[in-house]
């Protein structure tokens, strides 16, 4: 009885790390469980495809299982999955060598250009977001994507990253910059 009542208990982080170590089947399935969806998200956006997002999740966690031993806790498990996610991402964004698309929704470019009464330029105005976002470095892309999409802070995102925070912000400086610049001509043509 008192096993029983110790599996609906929800496990520390700690103790679902070391029951992964111990080759815990069920340990994994929760820690997967738990970070998938965020894992696939920034995939799906920065790869632009269900599929390779899917690819890039399994990938993560196919790395996270054979690799937890090397788990060292100076930061939480959700950071390490990050970075996980990040390195997948890039590695997959190498062997395509080209850029991708990012299929924004139209409440992301709502949020930055104000809502408008047509749904349709809406579509549009979401496409010309993806697009210019498509066209930042990698690096610049990712920093959008842990800041906008998954809401990181500086310190999670350098951690990720393995940078400085203060690279964190260059990065999405230069990042913002960019797509400033790239999209005036909306804000323009929105203030007529």
């Amino acid at each position: 009885m008192e096993r029983r009542a110790a599996m609906h208990e929800p496990m520390s982080e700690e103790r679902l790390i070391e029951a992964c170590r111990r080759g815990d089947r069920e340990a994994f399935r929760l820690l997967f469980e738990a970070h998938r969806d965020r894992v696939w998200t920034i995939a799906r956006h920065f790869i632009g495809e269900e599929a390779g997002a899917r690819d890039i999740t399994q990938q993560v966690f196919l790395k996270l299982f054979t690799g937890i031993d090397r788990f060292r806790g100076e930061a939480g498990i959700g950071t390490w999955i990050h970075r996980l996610t990040v390195n997948a991402c890039l590695d997959e964004w190498r062997s395509r060598r080209r850029l991708v698309f990012f299929d924004l929704f139209s409440r992301e470019a709502e949020e930055v250009f104000g809502a408008g009464p047509d749904p349709g330029a809406a579509r549009e105005l979401s496409v010309e977001v993806a697009a210019a976002i498509r066209t930042l470095r990698p690096k610049l892309r990712i920093a959008i994507l842990l800041k906008h999409f998954e809401g990181l802070s500086y310190e999670e995102m350098a951690r990720a990253l393995g940078c400085s925070p203060g690279t964190v912000a260059s990065r999405l400086n230069r990042g913002h910059q960019e797509l400033a610049r790239r999209l005036a001509h909306l804000r323009a043509s929105r203030d007529e």
